[in-house]
């Protein structure tokens, strides 16, 4: 019976280096990435993912040895206890110590690209979280954000292909977060605050835009969408919705609803 038990804790081990196997084979793993620096993130996610993987692996195998090795059947004389080794805490707090710091220094440069190194180009659009929707806002034919002729959408956001994307994030409420999970961004919109977000498509399609962060009892329904589009397409596209918000609200309309 009681090695029983140790193969049952090997199957733990067994089982979840299976889930990891047959994840990818069913579609159950990472969003497709779309996004110029998304290789980046998941090349970082990959590496402390095997990094954890392998010490996983190793803690697991080591304990599944002693279950089987020193069962009750075969053993049954009294446990013998030590008071353990200030030598080896030390080994076994310096080296997850330094694991910490390598990935620190390892991650920096992702880091710097997707919130420190902010491209040098004029706001692309501006994005209002609010319980519970996004705000979407475009500069007019003056190419400005703040001015009578802004473009006004709701869960609804448009951007060119292979161009990049500068978006200004606020909060009008709460806490949000700004989650495009095939363009590997995440930032928490901050009420008071004004927060650039940055990234590059490389695909054309329909994706996703969700709320990453509890905002109350809607927050389920926090939903939009990104299409990624040709600068073509895009134009068209922009010079559409200000031709219809123009013939609908009018000009005065759109001056009063600017904040």
């Amino acid at each position: 019976m009681g090695r029983f038990w140790s193969i049952l804790f090997l199957m733990v081990l067994v089982g979840g280096l299976g889930t990891f196997a047959v994840a990818p084979v069913i579609n159950h793993w990472l969003p497709k990435d779309v996004s110029e620096h998304g290789r980046a993130i998941d090349g970082l996610f990959y590496f402390i993912l095997g990094l954890t993987g392998v010490v996983f692996i190793a803690t697991e195998g080591v304990m599944f040895w002693f279950l089987w090795k020193y069962n009750s059947d075969s053993h049954s004389e009294p446990v013998k206890f030590t008071h353990g080794s200030h030598s080896l805490e030390i080994v076994w707090t310096i080296i997850p110590a330094a694991t910490l710091l390598f990935i620190a220094i390892y991650q920096m440069n992702a880091w710097a690209a997707a919130k420190m190194r902010k491209p040098e180009i004029p706001p692309t659009l501006e994005v209002t979280a609010h319980q519970f929707g996004w705000s979407i806002r475009y500069p007019g034919t003056d190419g400005e954000l703040g001015t009578k002729d802004d473009i006004y959408l709701e869960n609804e956001l448009h951007v060119p292909v292979d161009e990049e994307v500068l978006l200004e994030l606020k909060s009008a409420d709460v806490l949000h977060s700004f989650f495009l999970p095939n363009f590997r961004v995440k930032q928490d919109a901050v009420p008071g605050m004004k927060i650039p977000v940055w990234f590059r498509p490389k695909a054309e399609g329909k994706y996703d835009i969700v709320c990453a962060e509890l905002c109350g009892w809607g927050h389920y329904k926090m939903k939009g969408q990104i299409l990624v589009q040709s600068r073509r397409d895009f134009d068209l596209w922009l010079s559409q919705k200000f031709a219809e918000q123009s013939a609908v609200k009018g000009p005065a309309a759109a001056g009063a609803s600017e904040e």
